[in-house]
């Protein structure tokens, strides 16, 4: 039984849900308009200002997928009713961004400034030239677009340079520290590594 598949999806006001026949779901809201098929062993209806799903086997995967179906149609409706946000922080000498019209413009201390084409349904606004929020009514694409602008740069260990979501615990290494065997020595004018 999948607890999380059973719990019907509750609609806020303003929000309008329709599944027609073959499982298309459309959502609308305040934040904009969403779009998804639904698996083909799961059905779901509207009801009462409810979503619910039903699986129409009880196999691994089906339970599965009725579980994962009814978290996707829950981050739609919130999608379009209040909208998800990612930030991310800029840590490094010179290291910036600022908003130039459709593109993110990125200087991560790189010899050429990243331009990072922003997508039509994402909004995205730069605070104090470190702080990048990202705002849009798909959960996946804000993932997805803070991921992508993260990975030009990724935080690194050493000195905690990068770029980071906020919050994101970054491990730090102590530098110089590298390995060496027992008993090993190094002679650093020679060269040479003796037992």
């Amino acid at each position: 039984m999948s607890r999380i598949g059973n719990k019907p999806v509750d609609i806020p006001d303003k929000v309008k849900v329709n599944i027609d026949n073959d499982g298309g779901v459309s959502v609308e809201g305040p934040k904009g308009k969403l779009n998804w098929k639904l698996p083909r062993q799961i059905t779901g209806n509207v009801k009462d200002n409810h979503v619910s799903l039903a699986r129409g086997a009880e196999t691994r995967s089906v339970k599965a997928l009725h579980g994962l179906s009814r978290a996707l149609v829950h981050n739609m409706v919130v999608g379009v009713s209040e909208g998800f946000t990612k930030q991310l922080e800029i840590e490094g000498v010179g290291f910036k961004a600022a908003v130039q019209g459709t593109n993110l413009n990125l200087s991560l201390g790189f010899s050429h400034p990243i331009l990072f084409p922003i997508p039509k349904d994402i909004k995205i606004t730069v605070t104090d030239q470190t702080k990048i929020m990202i705002q849009g009514a798909d959960k996946k694409v804000v993932g997805q677009v803070a991921a992508d602008i993260r990975r030009y740069y990724p935080p690194e260990p050493y000195k905690g340079k990068g770029v980071r979501y906020a919050g994101e615990q970054i491990r730090r290494k102590e530098k110089g520290k590298g390995v060496r065997y027992a008993g090993e020595q190094i002679r650093r004018k020679e060269g040479k590594t003796v037992q």
